[in-house]
């Protein structure tokens, strides 16, 4: 049951990051209206930077399907967190209102990244 439940939040949370790296590509989700102003000049900034955008989009895309498939979860999870730390750290900066949502994703990172755990083991080990 415990591997049902997360393999349908690692769906949802692939998903999630597939649309995300999907529209910094093709841009078909408008920003919203009532984006505070910090939010407005952070995102600007970064997309200032021009291979900022398309490397973050390849990340989540790449993340995102692999944190879908089982057997790729762990190297997905790997790939996904960095992202989600900056995420979590940007809403609770600029955007709190979105920071619960951020917390959930990450925890599914995190409870991804823990089941996985002995798939790191040979990174770290003498």
């Amino acid at each position: 049951m415990k591997n049902k439940i997360l393999f349908v939040l690692c769906l949802l949370v692939g998903l999630l990051f597939i649309n995300g790296g999907l529209n910094k590509f093709f841009n078909y989700m408008p920003a919203p209206k009532d984006m505070p102003e910090d939010m407005v000049k952070i995102m600007t900034a970064f997309m200032t930077i021009t291979w900022l955008m398309p490397l973050v989009a390849t990340a989540e895309l790449i993340g995102g399907v692999l944190f879908i498939i089982p057997k790729y979860r762990a190297l997905g999870a790997i790939i996904l967190f960095p992202i989600t730390i900056g995420i979590v750290l940007l809403h609770s900066i600029n955007a709190p209102d979105m920071l619960p949502m951020a917390l959930v994703i990450f925890a599914i990172i995190l409870w991804a990244i823990y089941e996985n755990r002995a798939k790191y083991l040979p990174m770290i080990e003498k």
